[in-house]
């Protein structure tokens, strides 16, 4: 039977030479059109790993931000259905099955979403508010954009939302060093975006904001049922909020002056 619909990914990557050739390789039975955007940045062999799959259309750009990157990317793709995904998670194969029927139908929405297994250093974390946290991944280019936003960018989508029942796989930190390695662009990023909002951080949002997020995701969202990993978790979490707002008081000071 034909396909009634051919699905194209995006991936942008930076130095995820551990990451994705597991990321393509989970799509190459399903996704027609696989489009990877390496930052000019990369200092390791991701576009050499990339290019050497089939059906891979692989480039090298100019690092635009996480959503013009994303925005650049999806002009490249030759489907109207996109799958953005990634290059540290990876289709199951429940997903991989779901999207091949899908493919043979007729879509009811413009948009899907998914649910995310986060894996932190090695261990799938199933409570801390992390599972199932939906995002949407399958869309209709025609009906959705990206917003603006510099960290945790995400789609804009006219109309309904529909669910797909099979998990994307999300291999988020694979060690501590790894998360820290991000943390600092990220909450530098974080706190320039309140702070363009004209955002200020007084003592509760540095003080009180971090304590609690850690009993949110600790307690009352189970992150103890998480282990030590839980733990963790909780405390980097509530760390980074901290991080984040002092460095939004630094940029309202550095304005001040």
């Amino acid at each position: 039977m034909a396909e009634k619909i051919k699905i194209s990914s995006i991936i942008i990557a930076r130095d995820e030479e551990r990451n994705i050739a597991r990321c393509i390789n989970s799509q190459v039975n399903v996704i027609d059109d696989i489009v990877v955007v390496v930052d000019s940045r990369t200092t390791d062999k991701t576009k050499q790993i990339a290019s050497s799959f089939q059906n891979v259309n692989c480039g090298i750009v100019e690092w635009k931000g996480y959503a013009g990157t994303k925005i650049y990317a999806l002009s490249k793709t030759k489907y109207d259905w996109v799958l953005w995904i990634d290059a540290d998670e990876k289709i199951t194969s429940g997903l991989v099955e779901e999207l091949k029927q899908f493919k043979q139908s007729e879509a009811e929405f413009h948009a899907y979403d998914v649910a995310r297994r986060a894996f932190f250093l090695g261990k799938w974390i199933r409570h801390s508010g992390w599972y199932p946290a939906r995002v949407t991944r399958l869309f209709n280019k025609k009906y959705v954009s990206f917003n603006e936003k510099e960290v945790h960018e995400h789609l804009t989508v006219k109309g309904t939302v529909g669910k797909l029942q099979n998990d994307l796989n999300h291999y988020t930190d694979p060690s501590i060093e790894h998360y820290f390695t991000k943390y600092n662009s990220y909450t530098s990023l974080a706190a320039k975006e309140l702070f363009e909002k004209g955002k200020r951080a007084t003592v509760i949002d540095i003080l009180f904001r971090p304590i609690f997020l850690f009993c949110k995701m600790y307690i009352f969202r189970l992150g103890f049922l998480d282990g030590l990993h839980g733990l963790i978790l909780a405390v980097f979490s509530s760390s980074y909020v901290f991080t984040k707002y002092c460095k939004l008081w630094e940029l309202n000071r550095e304005r001040s002056k």
